[in-house]
């Protein structure tokens, strides 16, 4: 909990750097119209589904499963048997830490299996006259994530309870908010370096400003209570 408080902080600067980091990218609005507003379009159409439409727990049962799977690999853990079902599922890992346990709230698996595909078949064929219907699929399979982890997250899940909910959705949040910005270098013409940047000025002043606050209420509490003391 204590390391979910000192890391609130750092949720409005990694928010604000996102934020001046799009307000300086102009990569996309070089695009052309279908482009432009081919992920925005594909991110409402799943919003509307997910309302209107019967939703598909399994689907999002086996990307959360399979994403626990990925990261306990990358980690150096194995993988063993899996269960999906539409109330939940359970994978068996070797390995487990923060990061394998929270990975399916802010590492949308589907949308980085539509990634993947769209470069590696990009090798063999010319992927750019179908840049819009990608895009459009992207802002699809990332609104999937979005709208099933907001639903997730307001039940009690096992991988919250596991580490807290003040630690988690600090994560949870952090994450997500990275992940976006990440998202704009790729296909926009700001570089990492200037989002690095951007990162550590405002880590620095968000911290700055937040040490400040403490002293000064620190001050006014041993004041209030040397004057306490004197009545």
């Amino acid at each position: 909990m204590i390391i979910g408080i000192v890391w609130l902080p750092a949720c409005w600067a990694v928010s604000v750097a996102t934020y001046k980091l799009h307000q300086t990218s102009t990569g996309l609005t070089t695009a052309s119209g279908v482009e432009l507003w081919a992920l925005p379009t594909g991110f409402i159409i799943w919003v509307i589904l997910f309302f209107l439409l019967p939703r598909p727990f399994r689907t999002y049962v086996l990307g959360h499963e399979l994403t626990h799977a990925l990261w306990a690999i990358l980690m150096g853990g194995r993988m063993g048997k899996i269960k999906i079902g539409k109330s939940g599922g359970h994978v068996e890992l070797t390995k487990t830490n923060f990061i394998i346990t929270l990975a399916p709230y802010f590492f949308p698996f589907y949308t980085f299996l539509i990634i993947g595909a769209y470069y590696l078949i990009g090798i063999w064929v010319d992927g750019e006259p179908y840049k819009a219907w990608w895009l459009s699929v992207v802002g699809f399979t990332w609104s999937f994530h979005i709208t099933f982890t907001l639903h997730m997250l307001t039940n009690q899940q096992p991988d919250i309870q596991e580490h807290g909910r003040i630690f988690s959705y600090t994560v949870i949040y952090l994450m997500n908010v990275l992940l976006i910005g990440i998202w704009m270098v790729l296909v926009g013409d700001p570089k990492f370096s200037t989002f690095g940047e951007l990162l550590a000025f405002e880590g620095t002043t968000t911290y700055s400003y937040t040490w400040l606050y403490l002293v000064a209420v620190w001050g006014y509490m041993a004041q209030w209570m040397g004057e306490f003391k004197e009545c």
